[in-house]
């Protein structure tokens, strides 16, 4: 098996539609093509039901697939099963699903993931993975398959479990190679990594690939990561994917937006917000995850590498809070820390 190193390109279709652009060498170039150069091997593209300004939803995951595909990359599908961003604050169901009981909803997922797949393989870009949620950490599709807090119970374990397995079902219907990743937001964080697929190992839960993500603002040190993929990889025994990352090249803004990440304590010790600093970063990290127990260290993805400035999204609610954690400056050129992908070509 490669080892992935991938970029979420979520929001590419986006700023070129509001008029970003990405070049190198002072070339304006196609962002797929140029990432994949720089040696992208993989891409991961989240799809929303029916999301608000009308990207990421199916027909613009169809467009942005068969670029993908084009460039013999491999492809991640990031099922979020809302309108809306999915994350450990956020699970809400479609308005459309809003009324279905749990019965109602694993045929829903069922239905919906069935139907994305069969729309995406029968123009020939099915994809290589499919992510049956996002950041699930806290459960999905709330409050029905809600296992947090005073939900955290065997009976809503079991609704959320059926949710998961309805759309692993539905990948494996309709794309059969394709392999089914679950996703959590505790990537520096073992005992929450434990309970989570201890939970899914007991309630029988099919699937092939862990995915976490990691920020080191909110999950830890790269020693907590590297701690959480050693004990993951011996405990579970399937492959891990960091299927989030990021760290800043610059704490400067060009005007007054507020960042996710700026200020100086922000930072983990020994990686300055600089090229540099973030080349060490993604240098180091991938370190960690390749040196993963018996060789389950799968790869990773950026996210959102080419999250540009582009105002024109705004008046979708598109506001960019992460301009500063990308791989491409402010005006859309590559930065240096592309390099650190062809230092060690596997």
């Amino acid at each position: 098996m490669m080892f992935i190193k991938g970029m979420d390109l979520s929001f590419v279709d986006e700023v070129e539609a509001a008029g970003g652009a990405y070049c190198d060498g002072g070339m304006r170039r196609d962002p797929v093509a140029l990432m994949a150069d720089l040696g992208m091997n993989a891409v991961r593209l989240r799809i929303w039901n029916d999301p608000p300004g009308g990207f990421c939803n199916l027909e613009r995951t169809l467009v942005m697939a068969r670029r993908i595909k084009e460039r013999g990359l491999h492809f991640l599908l990031d099922f979020h099963y809302s309108d809306r961003w999915a994350d450990p604050s956020n699970q809400w169901k479609p308005r459309a699903w809003e009324g279905l009981d749990a019965a109602g909803l694993r045929e829903a997922v069922r239905r919906y993931t069935a139907d994305v797949l069969s729309a995406l393989a029968m123009q020939g870009t099915a994809p290589d993975m499919v992510q049956i949620g996002n950041e699930v950490t806290p459960g999905m599709l709330w409050p029905d398959g809600r296992v947090d807090g005073e939900l955290d119970t065997d009976a809503q374990w079991r609704t959320f479990a059926g949710l998961l397995q309805a759309g692993a079902s539905a990948v494996r219907s309709v794309c059969p190679d394709a392999g089914v990743m679950i996703h959590i937001d505790r990537g520096g964080d073992w005992e929450a990594t434990r309970k989570f697929f201890g939970k899914m190992e007991e309630l029988g839960v099919d699937y092939d690939v862990i995915g976490q993500s990691f920020y080191t603002w909110w999950h830890g040190t790269l020693d907590d990561l590297r701690r959480n993929l050693a004990l993951t990889a011996e405990t579970f025994g399937k492959p891990i994917v960091v299927v989030e990352t990021a760290y800043p090249w610059t704490l400067e803004k060009p005007d007054d937006t507020g960042y996710i990440l700026e200020r100086e304590d922000q930072l983990a010790p020994g990686y300055p917000a600089s090229v540099e600093g973030q080349s060490a970063y993604l240098r180091d990290f991938m370190r960690i995850v390749r040196e993963t127990p018996n060789g389950l260290g799968a790869g990773f993805y950026w996210w959102e590498p080419a999250w540009i400035p582009a105002k024109a999204m705004w008046s979708v609610g598109h506001h960019n809070n992460w301009a500063n954690l990308t791989l491409f400056d402010y005006e859309g050129r590559r930065l240096a820390t592309w390099d650190v992908l062809r230092e060690e070509e596997t």
